[in-house]
């Protein structure tokens, strides 16, 4: 059992037993409803129930799969989380487009293989996107841009 994967079997586990446990949490504690009239509960534990499938896919993965030797590169989730924090920081004092723009530049720098004009085309991809989705189609309010200088 020693070249099996272990990474894929301890990430599956642990993906199967937190979505196991939100499921029973959010059947529990929430109203699950009818399809007709949804509760609030019914997404939660369907969301939490799809964890637990897809963990329990890439556990089973890991079990019937020889482990493949990688390095592990602290710049990849260093710069990961700081785009996510970025976004958090970002936000509310500058607005929406200047938080999706760092944060899709952070994340870019988690790997060196990305080019400029597509990080570009990226950026504002993401910005038109969020306009759409967040602001005409949603209706939330959140500002595009907010300057506080």
């Amino acid at each position: 059992m020693s070249d099996r994967n272990f990474r894929d079997i301890f990430s599956g586990a642990a993906l199967s037993v937190f979505g196991l446990w939100f499921a029973w949490f959010s059947i529990n504690n929430y109203g699950r409803g009818t399809l007709e009239n949804v509760g609030d509960g019914l997404f939660p534990a369907a969301a939490a129930v799809l964890l637990t499938v897809f963990g329990i896919v890439i556990l089973w993965s890991g079990l019937v799969t020889v482990a493949v030797k990688s390095d592990f590169r602290f710049r990849v989730p260093l710069f990961i989380v700081a785009s996510v924090a970025a976004f958090a920081l970002l936000i509310g004092p500058f607005g929406l487009a200047p938080a999706v723009v760092a944060t899709t530049l952070l994340a870019s720098l988690a790997e060196l293989k990305t080019k400029l004009l597509g990080l570009a085309v990226l950026c504002m991809t993401l910005c038109g996107l969020v306009y759409l989705i967040f602001i005409v189609g949603l209706h939330l309010i959140i500002p595009m841009i907010n300057w506080p200088f």
